[in-house]
């Protein structure tokens, strides 16, 4: 295993088997830290003839306006202006962690995996981050996985994204009773996608704003198929 150039952010890495083939880079939600999905790696069960490398960064801390400014580890800064708008984001702090992001892909491609195996995913405002990225990401991914999260700043959308991840398979999941990110944040992103022609896979579960076992044998599933 090598370690991160000291130039990308600080990344947890997890490798399946050696000489890794195909990437899973997960941004973890607001608050949190890249240790908190680590346990994704076994409780996924990959078949083992895929060696698969998983990257868990942290973000970044900055002073949160959602949470009076505290302090905490975001991938971006963000408030709610109206709960019938949704979130305003700080397009320059989602911008920085875009090219963070997008630096960890480019270092993956040095270390020998090609864009097409490379999957972003990510938990609430680390899902936001994927769809950010992969979207407008110049080269095929494998797949997107975004989970109680929503699409940010969605009206850039359309200007924004790049035709090299139009037909990039997406997995978006949440919780029927999620509070921290409702519900109807993540159906009008899905809409939006799906009418974008995005390919979306969405998966809803009797759950607050977490992850569940139903999920992730789901994501597993697809994992399966995104990554043959």
């Amino acid at each position: 295993m090598t370690a991160i150039p000291s130039n990308l952010i600080p990344a947890i890495e997890r490798e399946t088997g050696t000489n890794p083939t195909h990437t899973i880079l997960w941004m973890h939600g607001l608050g949190a830290d890249g240790s908190d999905f680590v346990p994704f790696v076994e409780e996924l069960e990959l078949p083992p003839a895929l060696h698969i490398r998983f990257l868990f960064p942290h973000a970044p801390t900055r002073p949160v306006s959602i949470n009076r400014g505290m302090v905490m580890r975001a991938w971006y800064d963000f408030d709610i202006v109206d709960t019938g708008i949704g979130l305003h984001e700080n397009v320059a702090s989602l911008h920085a962690s875009q090219r963070a992001i997008e630096a960890l892909i480019a270092n993956e491609k040095q270390r020998g995996v090609k864009p097409e195996n490379i999957v972003l995913g990510g938990f609430s405002q680390g899902g936001a981050m994927a769809l950010q990225t992969g979207l407008r990401y110049p080269e095929k991914l494998a797949g997107i996985i975004a989970l109680s999260s929503y699409l940010p700043v969605p009206r850039m959308l359309a200007v924004e994204a790049h035709p090299a991840n139009f037909s990039t398979p997406v997995f978006m999941a949440h919780g029927e009773i999620d509070h921290t990110i409702p519900m109807m944040f993540a159906e009008a992103s899905r809409k939006q996608l799906r009418e974008s022609g995005y390919i979306v896979e969405w998966h809803e579960y009797r759950m607050a704003h977490a992850v569940c076992q139903d999920e992730i044998a789901d994501i597993s599933k697809w994992l399966r198929r995104v990554l043959a």
